[in-house]
């Protein structure tokens, strides 16, 4: 049987810093993935657990300086219900809506699904196609990371381990549209076969050239990732039935999915160009 690790509550964040710099600790928010850890059937089972879950200092969502911030404590319900998150962000409200059942959304944060480094983790392209940024902190200062340098490889994050994910800096950028789709077993609590989201800023006519394009996907490589090939393709262009051709062709042949329990490769790949082709087709009204 497992061993539950022994567990500290910090009530401020400089007891948090404190314990991070003695020695290593899991930080652990909503706890939703604990019992899995600790079972060690994701790697090794964690020695120290940092509960945070009280540190008001890591809540909130707020704008300023032309961003959406998000305390990592946030959690999926109060994204779902949040007046700013509806004005500037509806696509990340859509997205937590996805994740898990009412207990998941109540006690599951941002802040945990970047940290859990999953290459399934609903909200990280969301976060890669809005060039997000992360802040981490220690008791000597803040760093700011950019989302594209978080994820390093699977399940390992940018973090050093006496640092804590403070908040999430969302840029808000003018014109910018912001979709969001997820391919699961099943239409809610199921983890993600393929996940996407595709960002760009256009004047508003639906046959105008798209700009500035971010599509991000999870869940079809070891870690998030960017499809710059299957951007290119739609980078000046319209979303036209030809061209919602083009991209889907192109990304069937950028991505490399991995066989596992959950899916095939191949499902994987013909699934995400299919939904990127249909985005586009809504977006064109064709």
């Amino acid at each position: 049987m497992p061993v539950e690790p022994p567990v500290a509550s910090p009530r401020t964040l400089a007891q948090a810093y404190a314990l991070l710099a003695e020695q290593p600790h899991r930080p652990i928010a909503g706890g939703t993935d604990l019992l899995v850890q600790i079972t060690g059937e994701l790697g090794d089972p964690p020695e120290r657990v940092l509960d945070i879950w009280h540190l008001d200092e890591l809540r909130g969502i707020r704008v300023e300086s032309n961003a959406v911030v998000l305390g990592a404590l946030t959690t999926y319900a109060e994204l779902r219900r949040s007046p700013l998150i509806a004005e500037f962000l509806p696509a990340f409200a859509e997205a937590a809506a996805t994740i898990g059942a009412a207990q998941i959304q109540n006690r599951g944060t941002i802040g945990g699904n970047v940290m859990n480094a999953s290459p399934a983790g609903d909200m990280l392209p969301l976060l890669l196609a809005t060039d997000a940024q992360l802040i981490a902190g220690t008791a000597h200062g803040e760093r700011w990371i950019p989302v594209r340098e978080f994820w390093p490889a699977y399940r390992r994050t940018a973090l050093e381990p006496t640092e804590l994910l403070l908040r999430i800096s969302v840029p808000l950028t003018e014109d910018r549209q912001l979709r969001y789709r997820k391919v699961g077993t099943r239409r809610a609590q199921a983890i993600s076969k393929v996940v996407m989201a595709l960002a760009w800023r256009a004047d508003g006519a639906a046959d105008a050239g798209w700009s500035d394009v971010h599509l991000a996907l999870g869940s079809v490589a070891a870690t998030p990732v960017r499809a710059p090939a299957t951007e290119a393709v739609l980078e000046g262009a319209a979303p036209t039935e030809a061209i919602a051709d083009r991209a889907a062709s192109t990304l069937a042949g950028e991505i490399e999915p991995i066989d596992d329990v959950r899916s095939s490769a191949d499902y994987r790949r013909a699934v995400a160009a299919r939904v990127l082709h249909r985005l586009i087709r809504d977006e064109g009204g064709w």
